[in-house]
């Protein structure tokens, strides 16, 4: 497959022949006051568009594989970039109901590990190139990012300290005991389900583990996912506003009233008090390496550094 054009180019055809964007056609018509909202939405836009003219300076082009967590709706118009930890599994529900020709009515409906069959959904690297050079310019493009070290934090704890993510442990965990872990039991070489966190974080450093592979997708950037420097979001939601920004973009896309986006009712959820707990037995040395390697999404979202942390 030929690589699609990006960056400047996307962005002149994006505009389209009457020289505006889809969203700009929708603020600009009575359906859309200008709200507080919208100005909160253009200045996330803005702030993303200057820290990628900043910090980007060799273009690059597209690849088919950099399009594998865009989920495609096509009744909607809708692209969706999906970022596990950060609401992924309720938005790949709601995404079923938009695009399920009415077999899916209430997204709680739907059982959390039918969200993630891929088969359920389309993503944008399924399509030919010149579909997905007409999705990139036309479709309405959004996606949910969280300050990172809670999402790490949470990717952690969802992985490694749950007695059924056994494939996780296998996969990952053994791996992490055996080179970061001095003098090791058999046991833990085995099971892998004991991972302490400044186990994983060593695990994160070492320069050997992307050499290996790509990071999991769980604990990989969020740019690295989402390439928001190359492709350009309409909608760039929050975690910490997930409920607003959830409503705003089914009614920016025209979805039925009755599509709700389920209310969060987790007690589980890893807070910023509990992130900055995981943080304490962790040097300030590696506080910096880590937060180096997670330095773009700060800045990309516009995320102050953790209090919490001792590297200043």
């Amino acid at each position: 497959l030929p690589p699609f054009p990006a960056s400047e180019d996307m962005r002149s055809t994006w505009q389209g022949k009457a020289g505006r964007s889809p969203l700009q056609a929708l603020y600009e018509s009575d359906q859309f006051e200008q709200s507080s909202l919208q100005a909160v939405h253009q200045q996330r836009r803005e702030m993303l568009s200057n820290i990628c003219s900043r910090y980007t300076r060799k273009r690059r082009l597209l690849q088919p594989d950099d399009l594998r967590h865009l989920v495609v709706d096509d009744t909607h118009g809708l692209l969706y970039c999906y970022v596990p930890k950060v609401a992924c599994t309720n938005w790949k529900r709601v995404m079923m109901v938009l695009t399920g020709q009415g077999k899916y009515q209430d997204p709680l409906d739907i059982p959390a590990h039918e969200a993630h069959v891929p088969s359920n959904l389309r993503t944008l690297s399924e399509y030919s190139v010149p579909e997905i050079n007409y999705r990139l310019r036309s479709y309405l493009k959004f996606m949910f990012v969280r300050e990172p070290f809670e999402r790490l934090v949470s990717a952690y704890r969802n992985k490694f300290t749950l007695s059924y993510n056994t494939a996780f442990h296998k996969r990952y965990g053994t791996k992490i005991i055996r080179r970061h872990r001095p003098q090791p039991s058999q046991r833990a070489l085995e099971r892998g389900d004991d991972v302490r966190f400044e186990e994983f974080v060593y695990y994160l450093l070492d320069p050997r583990t992307q050499q290996e592979e790509p990071f999991n997708e769980h604990w990989e950037r969020v740019h690295s996912l989402c390439h928001p420097c190359i492709i350009h979001y309409d909608v760039v939601g929050k975690y910490e506003t997930l409920a607003e920004d959830a409503s705003y973009i089914l009614q920016l896309v025209g979805a039925d009233t009755s599509v709700k986006f389920p209310a969060s009712s987790k007690t589980t959820r890893t807070t910023d008090d509990m992130t900055a707990q995981f943080f304490q037995d962790i040097s300030p040395f590696y506080q910096r390496r880590l937060f180096n390697l997670y330095k773009m999404d700060y800045l990309l979202f516009n995320y102050s550094i953790p209090s919490y942390l001792r590297i200043r």
